[in-house]
C-alpha cells in the first residue's frame, strides 16, 4: 500500500481504505434493535434509531482507524528494515537520548553544581583532612599494637616459666616415648603379651 494512500481524513474515515476493506465492515456492528417495550426509560423510539446510526457511525471510523494505524505501523516497519534500524538498536538510542536529556536537566546541573560546591567548601576539606590524620593515626597504633605483641611473646618465650615449662613437656615426652635408640618402634604395654594365633576366643 503507498505511502500517500495511507494519509486519512479523519471527518472521512473510509478515505484511504481500497474498496475490499469497506466490504469487510459490519453493516450495524453494535447497534440492536430494541423494541418500544425494551427501550430505556425517558428514550423516545426515534431517540433510540439516532443513537444506534451514531453508534454505527463510531465503530465504523473505530474499525477504519484501526486498519489505517494497522497499515502505517506496516509501512514504519518496512522504512525501519531498509534503515537497518533493529529494536535493539532503537532501544540504545533512545537510552543514549534520555541519558543526555538528564545530563542537560535542570535537576542534574543542580545537582552537579551543588556537589561541586561541597567538594570545594572548606568543611567538607576540613572533614577530609580529619579523617585522613584518623586513619593515619589507627595505622600507627595498630603497628604499634602489633610490635608490642610480638615483643611480649618474645619475652614470655625467654622467661625462666617458659624454659621450665618446655623442661616438663621434654621430660613427659621422654618418659612417654621412652630412651629407645632411633628406629625402635614403640610398643604400648598391651603389646608386650602378644596374642596367640592359637588363643581360645
Amino acid at each position: 500500500m503507498d505511502s500517500a494512500n495511507q494519509d486519512i481524513n479523519l471527518n472521512s474515515p473510509h478515505k484511504g481504505l481500497g474498496p475490499d476493506t469497506l466490504s469487510d465492515l459490519p453493516e450495524e456492528r453494535g447497534a440492536v434493535a430494541l423494541g418500544p417495550e425494551n427501550l430505556p426509560p425517558g428514550l423516545t423510539e426515534e431517540e433510540a434509531e439516532e443513537l444506534r446510526l451514531e453508534l454505527t457511525k463510531v465503530e465504523e471510523e473505530i474499525y477504519t482507524l484501526r486498519q489505517v494505524l494497522s497499515a502505517k505501523e506496516r509501512h514504519a516497519s518496512e522504512l525501519k528494515r531498509k534503515l537497518g534500524l533493529s529494536p535493539l538498536s532503537e532501544l540504545k538510542q533512545n537510552i543514549t537520548k534520555s541519558w543526555q536529556d538528564v545530563q542537560t536537566s535542570n535537576a542534574y546541573l543542580s545537582a552537579s553544581s551543588t556537589l561541586d560546591d561541597i567538594a570545594n567548601s572548606e568543611v567538607y576539606k576540613k572533614t577530609q583532612e580529619t579523617l585522613s590524620n584518623a586513619g593515619q593515626k589507627t595505622s600507627a597504633a595498630l603497628s604499634t599494637v602489633g610490635t608490642a605483641i610480638s615483643r611480649k611473646l618474645g619475652d614470655m618465650r625467654n622467661s625462666p616459666t617458659f624454659k621450665t615449662f618446655e623442661d616438663k613437656v621434654e621430660n613427659i615426652k621422654y618418659k612417654v616415648v621412652g630412651g629407645r635408640a632411633n628406629g625402635e618402634s614403640a610398643h604400648s604395654p598391651n603389646e608386650s603379651n602378644p596374642v596367640q594365633d592359637n588363643a581360645p576366643f
